[in-house]
């Protein structure tokens, strides 16, 4: 499971948010009580992957990997510890904290992935096929991360049809990893496809029908025509 420590912090503008992306103490002590209870509700057996966003600066991120590696949880990986314009920043992070690094929602091609592989700066990949060019630019993606011996794990807070879609990409690699699935949205998030997502056992089985194997009940959308959110909820970028 995947989540962010930081996210009281960083999606909002206000007094907590602090402009060279560092934390106070309490808000540092903060995301260590997050991931410890996270940690101990859900047992050893499963992997946490911890994303920041890259909203922590250098020092900040390679401090809270530390802190956190204490709490002696299985990690999957620690997300985006840096933007990936700056593949050395991130190697060099990668090379300070016990954790793998994981970077590619913000990659939107094979020639942006390159630099972080040249530069070793990362342990995962994990570009969006809705922000890199689909299907067969995630494809290029996977096929070069190969050369460097780095699995591809897409990054997927989409919709169903991402799901899908990234699914059947991963079929046709060898070096495919983890597939990102949202769990909580809207109850009906996958009632807008003609067929329930196949998933037994925690796997995605491959449909053998037409295409990517599903249509799109437009009904559906049609009666949420929009994502209501209260101005005070709403997170502000700067």
């Amino acid at each position: 499971m995947k989540f962010d420590p930081f996210a009281h912090v960083n999606y909002w503008y206000g007094e907590d948010l602090l402009d060279n992306n560092g934390l106070t103490e309490r808000q540092k002590q903060r995301a260590v009580d997050v991931v410890a209870a996270v940690a101990e509700a859900v047992g050893p057996e499963v992997s946490i992957a911890i994303e920041t966003h890259a909203f922590l600066n250098g020092p900040t991120a390679v401090e809270m990997a530390h802190r956190l590696a204490k709490l002696n949880f299985h990690c999957m990986w620690y997300e985006e510890p840096a933007l990936p314009e700056f593949p050395d920043a991130i190697a060099d992070i990668r090379q300070r904290i016990p954790f793998p690094v994981c970077v590619g929602e913000r990659l939107h091609s094979r020639f942006m992935l390159r630099g972080i592989l040249e530069k070793r700066a990362a342990d995962v990949v994990m570009p969006d096929i809705t922000r890199c060019g689909g299907i067969s630019e995630m494809r290029k993606m996977a096929n070069l991360a190969e050369t460097w011996n780095v699995p591809i794990a897409p990054h997927n807070p989409n919709g169903p049809i991402s799901t899908i879609a990234s699914a059947h990409t991963m079929a046709t690699v060898p070096n495919f990893f983890r597939q990102e699935f949202m769990l909580k949205d809207v109850p009906w998030r996958d009632g807008c496809l003609s067929h329930p997502l196949p998933i037994e056992n925690g796997y995605f089985v491959l449909p053998d029908r037409p295409g990517l194997g599903f249509d799109i009940d437009e009904s559906v959308l049609l009666a949420h025509p929009g994502l209501r959110v209260r101005p005070e909820n709403r997170a502000f970028y700067i």
